[in-house]
């Protein structure tokens, strides 16, 4: 097996990419204490490179049949640091109001709660499609948030700030279809 080879291995290794994501945190954190276009843009590209990996380390961990107890752990604690992290540094920075920070976050905490739980029940707990739209507009939102900056006479600021707007709905949309859905499973 050449170098080339192993590379593509490690690359490839769906618990490599969660990895990633988890160190992409703290560098986007970091890029973030000091902005401007640069840094900005860095840490957009960042943040874009590690949400790629939240959906490659998916795809090859189902594909190549690579799923282990490691990733089923660690991928979602891995997207919630980047997310929650990006989001509390664009507050910290007065981009976006913090109260949606707080729903968005506290949705991500009772949600995984609510997991934990289905899980110990031995019950299945895929995302939904609000879930997935959640996600969606999340990631779109923290992009065009970090760009920050106008480039090309487009005020990405706006742009973010429309699909953080959906964000929020899909948010408080999806974890209530998740308390419905499961509420069954759990004594509340």
């Amino acid at each position: 097996m050449t170098q080339w080879d192993k590379l593509g291995k490690l690359l490839s290794n769906p618990n490599f990419l969660t990895m990633f994501r988890i160190i992409a945190a703290p560098g986007v954190v970091i890029l973030l204490l000091f902005p401007n276009r640069l840094t900005t843009a860095v840490a957009m590209l960042l943040f874009s490179a590690a949400a790629i990996s939240d959906y490659l380390d998916g795809y090859f961990a189902r594909r190549w049949g690579m799923i282990s107890n490691f990733g089923k752990v660690m991928d979602p604690v891995a997207d919630k640091l980047l997310v929650s992290s990006s989001l509390i540094m664009l507050t910290s920075l007065s981009w976006i109001p913090a109260w949606v920070v707080c729903v968005i976050i506290g949705r991500e905490l009772a949600i995984t709660g609510l997991r934990v739980v289905v899980i110990e029940s031995g019950e299945d707990i895929s995302a939904s499609w609000l879930g997935k739209y959640k996600t969606g507009f999340q990631i779109a939102a923290i992009i065009s948030l970090l760009i920050h900056y106008p480039y090309f006479n487009v005020n990405f600021h706006a742009i973010g700030l429309f699909f953080l707007w959906g964000a929020l709905l899909f948010t408080i949309w999806s974890g209530v279809d998740y308390f419905i859905k499961f509420r069954k499973l759990i004594d509340l």
